[in-house]
């Protein structure tokens, strides 16, 4: 769930000079394949493909760095291969969350793939495009109906979104990072008055079991 604040810059970036686009217009976007029975391609050789899963990806991160497994080189033919940059979409179950690729290696078919043209939209900004709110809440409402929930390219790529330009962007994801900042300065903060004040008691206690406190 993002934070009020970077809601309010993702809104506040397409204000004005903005475009209606359909994700689709300014994104390639395809299923991942799995090549079965998966454990025939499985290896733990070092030329092997990187096979990534929904189980490689952190629920509060934003990257998919490395993957826990590998499939041989002819699996690729029965699965999709991606490159590093893409962004990939969970399509069922927990569907819609969004990550960025930081490696290469091939999807299998509980991912969406999306390739952005980043001409149009800087890699930042679209993740907190595709974490918000209102894209959300296009994917929940597209899904609605079927017995089991999940999306497709067709969902995906019609749902429409407000682009601003690639400087507003910019602008908009400096203010995150900046606030992001200013956030974890605090949780650490936090965190040493946390441990000053469990030292505190250790010391208390320790003094009061053995005498040394008097009222």
């Amino acid at each position: 769930m993002q934070s009020a604040f970077v809601t309010r810059a993702i809104e506040n970036a397409a204000e004005g000079h903005s475009s209606r686009l359909k994700l689709g217009e300014f994104c390639n976007i395809a299923r991942g394949g799995s090549p079965r029975p998966i454990k025939k391609y499985l290896t733990a050789s070092s030329n092997g493909i990187n096979w990534i899963k929904i189980s490689d990806a952190s629920a509060s991160g934003q990257f998919i760095e490395v993957t826990r497994e590998k499939i041989i080189p002819e699996g690729v033919s029965r699965s999709r291969f991606v490159r590093s940059g893409a962004f990939l979409l969970t399509n069922s179950m927990s569907f819609g969350r969004p990550y960025v690729l930081r490696t290469d290696g091939c999807i299998h078919d509980g991912w969406l793939v999306l390739e952005p043209d980043y001409s149009r939209v800087e890699q930042d900004f679209l993740y907190y495009l595709l974490g918000s709110s209102q894209v959300y809440g296009n994917f929940d409402r597209l899904a609605a109906g079927s017995t089991v929930r999940n999306l497709n390219i067709g969902l995906v790529s019609n749902v429409v979104v407000t682009l601003p330009s690639v400087q507003r962007q910019k602008e908009a994801v400096s203010k995150i990072a900046k606030h992001s900042k200013k956030i974890q300065a605090l949780e650490r903060l936090y965190d040493r008055h946390l441990a000053d004040i469990a030292d505190l008691r250790q010391s208390l206690l320790q003094r009061a079991f053995s005498g040394q406190l008097t009222t």
